[in-house]
């Protein structure tokens, strides 16, 4: 026999078109679909920000300086080399609104610009006017514009007043759109002001804490690299962050591509789900061809030619779902791009990307594979006999070697093409790892089911109703480990999501009050430190008050070579780290390894570094650390590690210097306070008063931004994990679609004995509840598992069970097979049993 023959076969057996085919056309379909549009979303968004990268930054280039201006030299060289430049002062800072003996704050992130701003795009006022109209100055008073968020806050009307340090402002507009704002996080709503508004705020003084940025629009055609490189060159020392067009926002970026990366393991997990679904079409298919399959062994069709003859015909069914998925995954961004790109932050072209399709088209048919090779080749196991007795049921539980090798190749190669997708192997290891778990976990949970009901089932004699269900459940014909894979791994996604989602709230509602300060407070200089202290600590409703040194510094270079080469892109060298200087060790210190150096100690620098992140980065006792604080290199040496907990919202360093290596530097200092909630209030008041140039952040508001942020994160995956259990309830369709003969069948033998058509229909109830409560129960043990590795190892937090949603989903996996199940409930009741009997006999 040939593969020429099979072919004939197949196309013969595919003019019976696609009954029996549609839950596995669905399944598949879905999940390419999810794939392919969460691949086309993110490739619309980077393409957005590639085409937009000049208009996001401001410029074709930036230059960025921590806490100092741009030197004579620095500031010579941009105008030599662009056509135009624009300077950005970006700081915090109270805005103050009087209200005679009574005045509301609000924190804001100040932007101070000068004439050129912006040099790419405009800013969008309400009312629609000019900003340079709306920054000017009238009868003595520049203008000043805020968002809208912010001007309800302060309870402002425009026309009127508030403060920045000691500079009054009118409010003249709400800002609306920042053409250079990509959407990113920030702690604090808008102000945009003019910077030589600010020259007697006192807000711009040695020591405090912003940012200068400087826009360059660069004349057509230049080379950003070489234009960078000798930059790079020249300013070797100064501590100049770099950024250009080719990636005008990439925090933004990066994001995008890590979610985008989580989001398709998640869709990857729902084409698992739906492969179970596909497994389980083709065994009902193949069990409804015994009798073709043992008619052709008969005419003398060998094992390959059986195994071609259907691999061709799931083949092409493979194909069309996998393309149905592709369509409707590439389709449907397009045409909702109007939609999503109103409610995305960032822009978007949303059009046709091949290369998403491509991934989702390669995972689609690995999918196919590696679901359909294990009961296809079963088909190896009928014979001529099964003509003449049941001889299906003798197949073997394993497949031959041959094929279990393949499976394991293709599951190899999904991995592989996972890990290069995603960008991160340890990310798609651990989500295999944990789908295989929960896979093998809902197996022994299926199997287990029907070996409890086997054993029940007998103890039920005077509940026909449940001895049935129990009898059904326990029998090889009733497809319980479908119905259990399917709809379990979908619910342990969603569980684990929930528990996570859950526990984050519970930690940041009962920490905060304990742990965390009320305020930082920052910018205060060196002649206010003694009356904040004097404010703060006489205070009773203060319980403690931490206050230190601050100056922020990037590092530059480790034991003399790029910081980068030696961390690769740990977060400590991503950035400007705050760095201060202790003569003595902190009370709440604990030194780790390393000696601490003595309270008098004049000697060359030497640094104190935060343990864990030393360990992370590779760091030993004595490696030296090059960090550039207002354009000056200071090189130090570590001679000691100490633990720092982050994780309490209190005042961390990743490095102390010792004090004759930094106190000449101007600096102003920073401190926390904690205090009883309701003391913030005449605490801001008093402090903001007599110190207008101190910010003070309150941190309940900051960990409420950040958990907003990371609510939306668990939303975006319990979509991704609703897809899934969507995918679910389908493959519970097609179970009880496939089993649908044998209920028929059963329901006729139960009527002839007398059973009411009540009494069958809660049979089939009792089966499908018993059977979601099994397939609830154990995704909630394995979500909670999840949740748990999460919680406790990577927010290294408290982890309990949130029980809300774990009934949840014990209640959700009961309500969806009892959905399923019923759907195809009306035709086993309907059945006449002499019709019935009379064709099986």
């Amino acid at each position: 026999m040939s593969a020429a023959l099979a072919w004939r076969f197949a196309k013969r057996e595919l003019r019976g078109g696609l009954a029996g085919f549609r839950i596995f056309l669905a399944c598949l379909a879905l999940g390419v679909a999810t794939i392919a549009a969460i691949g086309s979303v993110r490739s619309s968004i980077e393409a957005g920000l590639a085409a937009e990268g000049a208009a996001l930054l401001g410029g074709d280039a930036e230059m960025e300086f921590t806490y100092r201006f741009a030197s004579d030299a620095e500031r010579a060289w941009m105008l030599e080399t662009s056509e135009r430049m624009s300077e950005i002062i970006d700081f915090r800072s109270m805005a103050v609104v009087d209200r005679g003996e009574t005045a509301e704050r609000g924190l804001t992130q100040v932007k101070a610009v000068d004439g050129a701003y912006p040099l790419i795009g405009a800013v969008t006022l309400v009312p629609d006017i000019p900003l340079e109209v709306a920054l000017a100055v009238e009868d003595g008073l520049p203008g000043g514009v805020m968002q809208q968020i912010l001007i309800d806050r302060l309870g402002l009307q425009i026309g009127d007043r508030f403060k920045l340090g000691t500079q009054t402002f009118r409010l003249t507009a709400a800002l609306t759109n920042e053409p250079d704002n990509a959407g990113g996080f920030g702690l604090a709503p808008r102000s945009i002001v003019a910077t030589a508004a600010l020259q007697e705020s006192g807000l711009l003084q040695p020591g405090t804490l912003y940012e200068s940025k400087y826009r360059l629009d660069l004349p057509d055609g230049t080379d950003l690299e070489a234009v960078k490189t000798e930059m790079q060159t020249r300013f070797a020392e100064s501590g100049v962050r770099w950024r250009d067009s080719r990636n005008g926002a990439p925090g933004v970026a990066e994001f995008v591509e890590r979610l985008g990366a989580f989001l398709i393991l998640v869709g990857l997990s729902g084409l698992a789900v739906g492969g179970i679904g596909v497994s389980a079409a083709i065994r009902a298919y193949l069990s409804r061809k015994t009798t073709v399959i043992a008619i052709l062994r008969s005419l003398g069709a060998d094992r390959q030619t059986i195994f071609l003859t259907y691999f061709f015909q799931i083949g092409v069914l493979s194909l069309i779902g996998i393309a149905m998925g592709l369509v409707l995954g590439a389709g449907l961004p397009v045409l909702l791009g109007p939609i999503l790109q109103s409610s995305l932050p960032v822009p978007a072209i949303f059009t046709l990307y091949p290369a998403p399709l491509v991934e989702a088209a390669l995972y689609g048919v690995l999918t196919a594979l590696i679901f359909t090779l294990w009961p296809l080749a079963r088909t190896e196991d009928v014979r001529a006999a099964a003509l003449f007795r049941d001889a299906a049921g003798a197949a073997r539980a394993l497949p031959a070697v041959r094929y279990l090798g393949v499976t394991a190749l293709l599951l190899a190669v999904l991995l592989a093409l996972a890990s290069w997708f995603s960008g991160s192997a340890q990310l798609t290891l651990w989500a295999a790892v944990g789908i295989l778990g929960a896979l093998v976990l809902l197996a022994v949970a299926a199997a287990l089911t029907g070996r409890v009901a086997k054993v029940t089932a007998p103890r039920t004699r005077r509940r026909p109703a449940l001895r049935w269900a129990l009898n059904a459940i326990s029998s090889a014909h009733e497809p319980a480990l479908p119905v259990v894979l399917s709809l379990g791994l979908g619910l342990s996604v969603l569980s684990a999501v929930g528990q996570i989602d859950g526990n984050l709230r519970t930690a940041i509602a009962r920490d905060l009050p304990d742990v965390a300060p009320s305020y930082f407070f920052v910018d205060i200089q060196k002649t206010q430190i003694d009356g904040f202290l004097r404010r703060v600590t006489e205070d009773p409703a203060v319980s403690d008050t931490e206050t230190a040194p601050m100056l922020r510094g990037l590092i530059t270079r480790i034991n003399d070579r790029p910081a980068t080469e030696v961390a690769g892109e740990h977060w400590v060298v991503q950035g400007d780290r705050g760095v201060t200087y202790a003569a003595s060790i902190p009370e709440t210190t604990t030194v780790t390894a390393g000696e601490w150096w003595p309270e008098d100690y004049t000697g060359p620098p030497q640094i104190s570094f935060a343990a864990e992140e030393a360990e992370e980065m590779g760091l030993k006792l004595g490696d030296t650390i090059t960090i550039n604080i207002l354009g000056r290199d200071i090189t130090g040496t570590i001679t000691s590690f100490r633990e720092v907990d982050f994780s309490t919202a209190g005042m961390g360093f990743v490095m102390v210097m010792n004090p004759a290596a930094l106190s000449g530097a101007p600096h102003s200092f920073i401190a926390t306070v904690y205090a009883e909630e309701e003391a913030e209030a005449a605490i801001l008041r008093d402090l903001s008063n007599a110190y207008p140039n101190i910010t003070a952040i309150r941190v309940r508001d900051a960990i409420s931004r950040v958990s907003d942020l990371l609510s939306g994160l668990a939303d975006a995956t319990s979509y991704g994990a609703s897809v899934m259990l969507v995918t679910g309830f389908l493959v519970l369709i097609g179970a009880a679609a496939a089993s649908q003969t044998s209920r028929i069948y059963e329901a006729a033998i139960l009527k002839t004995l007398g059973a009411s058509r009540k009494r069958i229909l809660t049979s089939f109830a009792l089966r499908a509840a018993l059977t979601g409560a099994a397939a609830g129960s154990v995704a909630l043990l394995a979500g909670i598992a999840g949740a748990w590795a999460v919680t406790f190892f990577v927010l290294e937090t408290e982890f309990a069970v949130i029980w809300p949603n774990a009934v949840a989903i014990i209640g959700g996996g009961i309500i969806a097979t009892l959905l399923a199940s019923l759907v195809f409930a009306a035709a086993p009741l309907a059945a006449r049993p002499a019709r019935i009997l009379r064709a099986r006999e």
